[in-house]
């Protein structure tokens, strides 16, 4: 049997207020075309399939037609497990109906664990839960469950205790291992590092696919992450090679196969007359950017006119006034903020320009000038 870890799709993600719906459309393509070609049986989502608990509606199609497509088109058995970032309750709606169609979610923690089995491969379901719900689900263990680590041995061990060993067992969790490494867009795991579990709760299963962590990691011969199949910050994950798991339970072999990006991810550092020339190549220029300028005062003007070269950036940070030491921050949001804003876009070309804030007479002179014209075009 072969079977694809994937996890952390965070769907409804907006990225400094950018709407990424089409690069998560281009990444599901793949990994339905991953599944048609390399005959997938079972695909694992690994929690975090949605950014939060309430999304848009656009994000919930897009979930629907992955999952659909998974199962009716590509033909391949699908587990979901909720994330943190997942509101539980409603992704786990319509569960044992759903699974008569081949895909198994498993939303809010349960006991006995949740399990789907495939043949010989048994594969058991361990979603986003605390400590409390644990206590709550296991009354006998109560005094023996004083944090993460100890609520996590207790579900393992229940499942231990009851899994046939004639079988390939596999476990998908949405947990943080301590040893395992961050990126930026972790920031929720790391200020959770008290909720981390080291790797040894995990003992026994012949793969454990894990979802939570961002990178793409090993943490032991048969405990992974997939990762984010796109980057979803600068810095760490601009690096990263994006990708799904394969494993084949015949002989438990994997597979890593890396995936393509829509938009690639990329800081550029330079003075303004550099990086307004350009000098990279086209799918760094037309993807997500992040600019650093090491000459220049970041405003309104500045970003607007790094746009026309790099219609995609998302980030900026430049010089201060104030601190030569210190950078002001932009945002794509930001930008769009100030676009319906012609006063702040005046002042931050004050800032940029003269190195100075306009007074009140200054801005209601401006706007007297700007007239409904000119605000159109800037919107």
């Amino acid at each position: 049997m072969k079977i694809l870890h994937t996890s952390d799709w965070h769907l409804g993600m907006l990225i400094s207020g950018t709407d990424i719906s089409e690069d998560q459309h281009f990444f599901i393509d793949q990994i339905r075309e991953i599944v048609r070609t390399q005959k997938i049986d079972v695909v694992l989502i690994a929690g975090d399939v949605f950014d939060r608990a309430n999304v848009s509606g656009d994000a919930i199609k897009l979930y629907d037609d992955a999952v659909t497509g998974l199962c009716l088109s590509d033909g391949a058995k699908t587990v979901v497990i909720a994330g943190n970032h997942d509101g539980a309750e409603r992704l786990a709606q319509c569960s044992r109906l759903l699974a008569g169609s081949g895909l198994y979610v498993a939303g809010a923690l349960e006991r006995p664990v949740a399990k789907a089995s495939f043949g010989d491969v048994d594969i058991y379901m361990l979603p986003w839960s605390d400590t409390a719900k644990v206590r709550y689900l296991f009354p006998e263990k109560t005094e023996e469950i004083t944090g993460t680590e100890s609520a996590c041995r207790v579900l393992c061990d229940s499942i231990r205790e009851t899994m046939d060993p004639s079988k390939k067992n596999i476990l998908v969790s949405h947990s943080f291992i301590v040893s395992a490494e961050t990126s930026v867009s972790d920031r929720a795991a790391e200020i959770g590092f008290a909720s981390a579990v080291s790797s040894g709760v995990f003992e026994g299963f012949d793969y454990v696919a894990l979802g939570h962590i961002h990178k793409p990691q090993d943490i032991t011969d048969s405990i992974r992450y997939s990762g984010t199949p796109m980057p979803y910050s600068f810095g760490k994950e601009e690096k990263q090679e994006k990708s799904v798991t394969i494993i084949d339970t015949e002989d438990m072999s994997r597979q890593i196969v890396p995936l393509k990006l829509l938009h690639e991810r990329k800081t550029l550092r330079g003075t303004m007359d550099e990086l307004l020339e350009g000098d990279v190549p086209e799918e760094v220029k037309n993807g997500y950017v992040r600019v650093e300028l090491t000459d220049h005062f970041l405003g309104t003007e500045t970003m607007l006119a790094l746009r026309r070269v790099y219609p995609n950036i998302l980030e900026g940070s430049g010089l201060t006034y104030d601190d030569g030491n210190a950078k002001t921050t932009l945002t794509a949001e930001d930008l769009k903020r100030a676009a319906n804003d012609p006063a702040a876009i005046f002042r931050s070309f004050c800032a940029d320009v003269i190195g100075m804030e306009p007074d009140k007479e200054q801005i209601e002179r401006f706007m007297k000038a700007f007239g409904d014209d000119g605000k159109e075009e800037l919107q």
